[in-house]
């Protein structure tokens, strides 16, 4: 009899001990899952509510810059509508926008908007977030609002001057200086590039990069464009003294030059 009772004992101690163990594997599990959901909710939720960007800094800064000094064509404009939704739409979540428009006097600048993409209903975990909340906030807070530039972009007045070297040098003071480091920086830039101001001008020096060199603008507008990719989006205006070729190797050369990283020249369609 005492021995059945040791046998007896020692089965319920082994069986206590399995049921402990897996009681304990259980709440881990629990708590682990608990945990995962907690952090996918707070890579969503932990945004500045005015900008939508991540508060920890956003994960892609894009600058776009829109030189309506001069009336576009019909055509350019709906080409370059085309492409700014093609910009937007690279935008990654928690990635940020900052659109500016030229002005005639060096350095001044009208911010038109800035937000970071928050991610629409699509992308949202329904186990974490409500998608319909999701979808009202990035539409009302960043789908909307690039809407309506976008649908703006014939809107311009002849202007005197034309200083986008002095616009590029602001923006990347004001954007790309105090973005994150290692984070995707690129700014698009749509104009006519003919740069105009009295320290340079292409209407009055060409296109000479040597001249450039030699003239104020060059110490002037020197910016330092370290991890920044620049891409021009340009229109093409009648009557020009030079080739669109020989702007766009102007531009690419000032760039490099300037520490930057050559994205491109795109001639838009249509002329004005």
């Amino acid at each position: 009899m005492a021995r059945r009772k040791r046998r007896s004992r020692r089965g319920g101690s082994a069986g206590l001990i399995i049921a402990t163990v897996c009681l304990a594997v259980l709440s881990l599990g629990i708590v682990g899952a608990y945990g995962w959901l907690r952090y996918k909710a707070s890579g969503n939720i932990a945004v500045d509510q005015a900008s939508l960007c991540p508060v920890d800094g956003p994960k892609a800064e894009t600058a776009i810059l829109l030189d309506v000094t001069d009336p576009i064509a019909d055509t350019t404009a709906l080409d370059l509508r085309n492409q700014f939704q093609k910009i937007v739409a690279d935008v990654p979540i928690g990635g940020a926008i900052d659109i500016y428009a030229l002005k005639e006097k060096e350095g001044e600048l009208i911010q038109t908007f800035h937000g970071c993409n928050p991610g629409s209903g699509a992308n949202v975990d329904e186990w974490t977030r409500n998608p319909r909340l999701a979808q009202a906030r990035w539409e009302k807070g960043f789908q909307k609002p690039l809407a309506d530039i976008a649908g703006k972009l014939t809107a311009g007045e002849s202007g005197r001057l034309s200083p986008i070297m002095a616009a590029i040098q602001k923006i990347n003071l004001e954007v790309f200086a105090n973005a994150p480091g290692g984070i995707p920086k690129r700014l698009y830039i749509a104009s006519d590039m003919i740069e105009h101001t009295a320290a340079f001008s292409n209407y009055r020096d060409g296109v000479s990069y040597q001249k450039y060199q030699n003239s104020p603008a060059n110490d002037r507008f020197r910016t330092s464009l370290d991890g920044v990719t620049v891409k021009i989006l340009a229109f093409q205006r009648p009557n020009m003294k030079f080739s669109m070729e020989d702007l766009a190797n102007f531009w690419a050369q000032w760039i490099k030059n300037n520490n930057g990283d050559f994205g491109g020249f795109v001639r838009l369609e249509g002329i004005r």
